[in-house]
């Protein structure tokens, strides 16, 4: 698994009959200083995730598997939103601080 923030949303309305239902996120990695790396992916998202959320992305096959449709044509998969990530010992994400600023 890879952690992301969601930079937004995406958009299909003409797509696989096997993506019917499915929510698209576009999701930016992040490095373990918490920085933002300049690597962007489509995921489905069956948790419901929002613009700007820490989320944990699951890739390849074991995204398929997650959804319980191994025929979806999907590379990754929300399968988590954040609550917190800490590194050695120090705080590096909290989303309960991260709502104070929108």
């Amino acid at each position: 698994m890879k952690i992301a923030k969601v930079r937004g949303t995406v958009v299909s309305t003409h797509k696989s009959s096997s993506m019917t239902g499915v929510k698209l996120l576009l999701v930016q990695y992040i490095d373990e200083q918490g920085q933002l790396l300049p690597k962007y992916e489509v995921a489905g998202d069956p948790v419901g995730a929002g613009v700007n959320e820490w989320v944990l992305v699951s890739r390849g096959s074991a995204a398929r598997t997650e959804t319980g449709h191994e025929h979806r044509p999907l590379d990754a998969i929300v399968v988590g939103i954040i609550d917190t990530v800490s590194v050695d010992n120090r705080p590096l994400y909290s989303k309960k601080e991260a709502e104070r600023f929108l």
